[in-house]
């Protein structure tokens, strides 16, 4: 998600989600005197002082005309074990060796027949099975091809012992992206941010124009202020949304409630607790309002916006002075949905009802007056739903940044989680509803997901197939009630379609990807394949999918052409340069610590975007490492100027830390 501003200078292609620091263009009829020292960075990388120099110089590619790419983390002891050999023709006959730490070859075998080319320089991609590989350690893997580069090293053991660090590193990142009094301490982290936004003014939606993302005119204040510090940011940049925070918040509880063996301690407790804290301080319950955004991306040409500069979050409360040109740097707005007990967009009243009904079952016990409140803002806010939104859903401002479509899988997921809510214990009295009424609510709006044939995998824009295993849940838990709308095999069955589909573009790349590396997206929609493919195989007690779960965790974790895992800090190689204000001011760029651990990017995609702002860094002799290896349409550039690949963002994130938890738990 990626928006610098003043000016687009932006390269590529279609922009699915346009995330923090595109240039969107903003302050071009400022006064030149407020905006010079800001305008006279805008010009590339290489060429402008806007990058300052950092880290030592990027590594070259490692030597070779052939490489050996594996999930670089590592594999769990009983799970499938795929590495894939990448070389410009393909090596008939040819042997690879798994040798452990001390060099000893512990297992054998010959290359599998290549399943495709990659790209014009590397022609073919041969699989690689060690499943008879068991016993815990640290291994390689070589081919016995002139050339060929050897693995990185990568783990066999336990689910939990292999990818415990990563679910650690998952908790980093949003402890990182932490805003307001809350944060926590650490090497990216010394100061709070936007302390201003505990006293800010709301005001109502402006019209965006969309070719530039926009608007004209001023913001219009409503008058009332409300508390809305806290909250993670969105992304690289520093804006606050309820569509990524609820999306993040439901999946952070599913893991914190459904594997608490992994996602049981205080600390992601904590974390999911904070998360809540900022989604009712958005929601005032007594009115049945719904405020949706904090902060602006792209602002009128008057004022600058968040994406105009870079710079530390600690900045922004006295940012400018007394400049009423950064005035809603200091003092940002928060946007309101509707007018009091208006109808709400059903993707947001769906997707906050789930994480706030999910809050009420992980905190019952613990603090069952938070719990309580969480409970009622979850159905008053489903009961608002508008369910015949038109053409345009609610997302955040501009519509652009996040053009969700769907929202029917919203309103399954939001009614399930209120089912399981008031299916178990003692739910505060006078409620509108029982559980029975929220269990055909799931299955009405299940059926018409169905009906409507979307068809995407788990990711913010389309969160069905949890939505569908949740709902598989609760009827069995229900008794398998008649006159649903929907039954358990409909269910199914949908999620199957998801994942055929996926294994259909499978079938089409060497890698075995399930989806198109050229497209937005790529790492959480591995991650959400992967989680999707271990909840079917778990309801249905099959294991149709096991070895696609783990291959697709491969995939995003170094198993793909660029033989680069696509969260940072897991595995060896993972990107440097991100485009993200704080781990590119504070961080490193060289990948030693500090660097924004857990952090999911963009992925791959169609072509890099280009555009700088002042302060931006980039380490001196940059080269583009990963060129070589695009193909199949798709590209990988390490830099900050490419928030197609490098940004990372919570909803990217979210997926990871159900799919850690299931890999650990041995359900793959």
């Amino acid at each position: 998600m990626s928006r610098i501003s003043l000016g687009r200078v932006v390269s590529g292609g279609r922009s699915r989600r346009p995330r923090a620091h595109k240039l969107t263009g903003a302050v071009a009829l400022v006064a030149a005197a407020l905006v010079v020292s800001v305008c006279a960075a805008l010009t590339h990388a290489g060429t402008s002082p806007a990058f300052a120099a950092k880290g030592g110089p990027r590594p070259p590619a490692p030597g070779g005309a052939a490489f050996v790419r594996v999930n670089q983390v590592g594999y769990p002891t009983g799970a499938a074990k795929r590495a894939y050999f990448m070389s410009p023709t393909a090596a008939a006959g040819a042997t690879f060796a798994v040798k452990n730490a001390s060099g000893v070859t512990v297992f054998s075998g010959t290359l599998g027949a290549s399943l495709g080319a990659w790209s014009t320089a590397y022609g073919a991609v041969q699989p690689i099975d060690f499943g008879a590989v068991t016993r815990p350690g640290t291994y390689t893997i070589s081919v016995n091809v002139t050339g060929a580069t050897p693995s990185p090293s990568f783990k066999i053991d336990t689910g939990a012992n292999v990818y415990a660090q990563a679910i650690a590193n998952t908790l980093n990142f949003y402890q990182v992206q932490r805003d307001g009094p809350s944060f926590i301490g650490g090497p990216l982290r010394t100061a709070a941010g936007h302390l201003n936004d505990a006293n800010a003014m709301t005001y109502q939606t402006p019209s965006y124009r969309a070719s530039t993302g926009g608007f004209s005119g001023d913001l219009t204040a409503l008058g009332p202020r409300i508390d809305a510090a806290g909250g993670w940011w969105d992304a690289g940049d520093y804006l606050k949304f309820v569509e990524t925070a609820s999306y993040t918040e439901a999946m952070m509880l599913a893991g914190v409630r459904d594997f608490p063996a992994q996602m049981g301690s205080v600390g992601w407790a904590n974390e999911a607790r904070f998360g809540a804290d900022w989604l009712l301080k958005m929601w005032d319950d007594a009115t049945k309002t719904l405020y949706y955004q904090v902060g602006i991306g792209s602002g009128n040409g008057k004022t600058i916006s968040d994406h105009d500069i870079w710079r530390l979050p600690q900045a922004d409360d006295t940012y400018g002075g007394t400049d009423s040109v950064y005035r809603y740097i200091r003092n940002r707005p928060v946007f309101r949905a509707g007018t009091a007990g208006a109808l709400i967009s059903p993707n947001l009243a769906g997707r906050d009802a789930a994480a706030l009904a999910q809050a009420y079952q992980v905190f019952k016990a613990s603090d069952p007056t938070f719990a309580n409140k969480c409970l009622l803002a979850a159905v008053h806010q489903y009961d608002l739903a508008n369910t015949s939104p038109g053409k345009q859903l609610l997302t955040v401002i501009p519509w652009s940044f996040y053009p969700e479509t769907e929202w029917r899988d919203d309103l399954e997921w939001g009614a399930t989680e209120l089912y399981f809510a008031l299916a178990g214990g003692t739910p505060p009295a006078g409620l509108p509803h029982d559980a029975n009424y929220y269990l055909q609510q799931a299955a009405h709006w299940a059926n018409a997901y169905i009906a409507v044939g979307a068809s995407d995998t788990l990711n913010m824009y389309d969160v069905s197939g949890h939505a569908h295993y949740e709902l598989y849940r609760a009827i069995a838990q229900a008794g398998n009630p008649s006159g649903l709308e929907v039954t358990k095999a409909a269910l199914t069955a949908n999620i199957k379609k998801q994942l055929d589909t996926a294994l259909a573009q499978a079938a089409k790349d060497p890698f075995q990807f399930g989806f198109a590396w050229g497209q937005w997206d790529t790492t959480t929609h591995g991650a959400g394949m992967a989680v999707m493919a271990s909840e079917y195989d778990q309801i249905t007690a099959t294991s149709t999918y096991a070895d696609w779960s783990s291959r697709w965790a491969a995939n995003i974790l170094g198993a793909n052409a660029w033989g680069l895992s696509l969260i940072v800090g897991d595995g060896t190689t993972f990107p440097h340069c991100l485009q993200h204000q704080v781990a590119n001011l504070v961080g490193t760029l060289d990948g030693t610590s500090p660097v924004l651990a857990g952090a999911c990017v963009e992925g791959t995609n169609s072509a890099p975007t280009k555009g700088t702002l002042t302060g931006m860094i980039l380490p001196p002799n940059w080269t583009d490492v990963y060129a070589q290896f695009n193909g199949q349409g798709a590209q990988f550039q390490d830099s900050v100027q490419s928030y197609d690949n490098t940004e990372p963002a919570i909803d990217l994130t979210a997926s990871s830390m159900l799919m850690f938890s299931r890999l650990m738990a041995g359900r793959y």
